[in-house]
């Protein structure tokens, strides 16, 4: 049966159409629609004698919903939130006061919490006063929401209300995932621990460059901030990227030249020492793991860097390493047509629409036609995590065949074809 999840601000419209959607499909005899007839509806109704609350009814229950109506209080509560109705928030909650405990999105695993700390999540102040006047406990999720979401009042006004505590060890990780440079600051001020007193690293380097954000400026950013409190990096010149140290980078060019030709392991770029884990768990387009920086550039956003690496003569045809099964040798130009931060710009629908590292690229010479095998797994958060590989491919056929879709760059390929690239 399928998984449904609210998103993070649902439309009412869009359900009532998904649920007369529904019924069409359980009257025309879709199986799909059958079988979820039968999972949700107490009652053994045939589907042609279905009506829309019996869809109403399956619909709300396939989101864990435990009605429509419920459904309903749902996308009313959180409509009311973003548009900072206190008075509207106040009679949801009052009327039905299990709403204030219960997950604002429904299912039990959204992290945006009941409705304090989804009202932090947007900075809503007297939304979330209010709700702890009547009884919402959940300050210290709101708190951790607030920071992440980088809602710097609304996290201090929250830090009073929980008497100004030190906010606990692992507070980090969430304005780390989000590349949230305003809350790791605050908490850093608030007292927060980059190592335990036994010097065990806390500060979560890890999330900070596996995350699947994109905003360099940020994570630099993150990680001089942990750096100041007590952190020390590796001296790579991986790590240098990751902290946009184009002198580091200066440096580690001085004392080898040989770097600009070098690959990277994925334990290079990902060090163990910093907590990154298997290769599954860094959120890429094009495998990272035995490429050059300027592969690392691409899909890290790092123009700047990518520009100096040219600037210093570095190949922009630089191939991957070949591994087992002879995948690999892929070009950075490959990388620019999936990625990380192609992503962003299809999940988003925000343009600009552009490809500036593949007008980058190409206008230094890469080749529209290099060819190269491939395989990828994509992080589970993406639900198919199985192995797909490809063949033979340019970096115009990656793009045409890559199984998901939303991490290929069109413009990106349509400067390839304009630049004589084939399939």
């Amino acid at each position: 049966m399928p998984v449904r999840w609210l998103p993070v601000y649902p439309n009412l419209d869009q359900l009532k159409h998904q649920a007369k959607d529904l019924l069409r499909a359980m009257h025309a005899g879709d199986p799909a629609a059958i079988a979820e007839l039968r999972e949700h509806h107490p009652d053994p109704i045939e589907p042609p004698a279905a009506k829309l609350a019996d869809a109403q009814l399956v619909l709300a229950r396939s989101y864990e919903a435990s009605s429509w109506t419920r459904l309903v209080q749902a996308v009313e509560l959180v409509d009311a939130i973003w548009r900072d109705d206190l008075e509207m928030v106040r009679g949801l909650v009052t009327t039905n006061p299990k709403l204030l405990h219960e997950p604002t999105l429904i299912r039990k695993n959204s992290n945006w919490g009941p409705p304090m700390t989804y009202a932090a999540n947007v900075g809503r102040d007297r939304i979330i006063q209010m709700l702890h006047g009547i009884g919402a406990i959940d300050l210290e999720s709101a708190m951790g929401r607030a920071a992440l979401q980088g809602k710097i009042g609304t996290a201090k006004m929250l830090h009073a209300m929980l008497g100004k505590p030190v906010p606990p060890d692992g507070a980090l990780g969430g304005p780390a995932y989000t590349l949230s440079a305003e809350g790791t600051a605050l908490l850093l001020d608030l007292g927060v621990r980059v190592r335990d007193a036994a010097g065990k690293l806390l500060a979560p380097v890890d999330v900070v460059i596996q995350t699947d954000g994109r905003n360099p400026s940020a994570k630099h950013a993150i990680l001089e901030m942990y750096e100041r409190h007590g952190v020390e990096f590796p001296d790579t010149p991986p790590m240098a990227l990751h902290r946009g140290r184009i002198d580091l980078l200066e440096e580690h060019l001085r004392r080898d030249p040989g770097i600009l030709g070098r690959t990277f392991s994925h334990r290079d770029i990902y060090p163990a020492e910093m907590g990154c884990g298997d290769e599954i768990d860094a959120t890429v387009g094009t495998p990272l793991g035995g490429t050059t920086l300027l592969h690392m550039c691409v899909d890290y956003d790092e123009m700047e860097i990518a520009r100096w690496l040219l600037d210093k003569g570095m190949d922009v045809n630089a191939r991957a390493a070949v591994g087992d099964g002879g995948f690999g040798g892929y070009t950075a130009l490959f990388a620019t047509v999936v990625s990380q931060p192609n992503f962003w710009m299809n999940h988003n629908k925000r343009g600009p629409f552009v490809a500036p590292l593949t007008r980058l690229l190409l206008e230094h010479g890469a080749d529209p036609n290099a060819r190269a095998s491939l395989w990828k797994r994509l992080h589970p958060g993406h639900g198919d995590d199985a192995r797909h590989e490809y063949r033979n491919v340019t970096a115009l056929s990656w793009g045409r065949r890559f199984h998901a879709p939303i991490f290929v760059s069109e413009p990106a390929m349509r400067l390839i074809e304009e630049a004589g690239g084939v399939e």
